[in-house]
């Protein structure tokens, strides 16, 4: 049985995320905050360490799970809605810009 928290809407390219989600794979849950505790991409990191922790506290509520043996099993960012801006440019001209948001889902199993 496992643990799923999910976030969505994150106003961040799902490209992204899924660099920094594939360094925290298949590690164990203390392991894989102390990895986001030092990751260059902070905004990201602070984002995933923030699901973690939600996913430890639902653990140590139900009290079925050992702390030390959560994994991160599955993590993965899926693509959220699009939004669409328009920036002006020269002789009349305008450029979209696409803020891209995502949806992460992260999954702590026991080892």
């Amino acid at each position: 049985m496992a643990i799923t928290v999910k976030n969505s809407r994150v106003g961040i390219a799902p490209r992204k995320v899924r660099q920094v989600c594939d360094l925290i794979r298949n590690k164990k849950a203390s392991e894989a905050l102390r990895i986001l505790r030092f990751c260059e991409k902070k905004e990201i990191a602070i984002v995933l360490t923030k699901l973690i922790n939600s996913g430890l506290a639902v653990a140590a509520d139900s009290e079925k799970y050992d702390l030390d043996n959560l994994v991160v099993g599955t993590i993965f960012a899926d693509e959220g809605p699009t939004l669409k801006r328009i920036q002006p440019r020269a002789q009349g001209r305008a450029f979209r810009i696409r803020k891209r948001t995502s949806h992460i889902t992260v999954e702590l199993k026991e080892a």
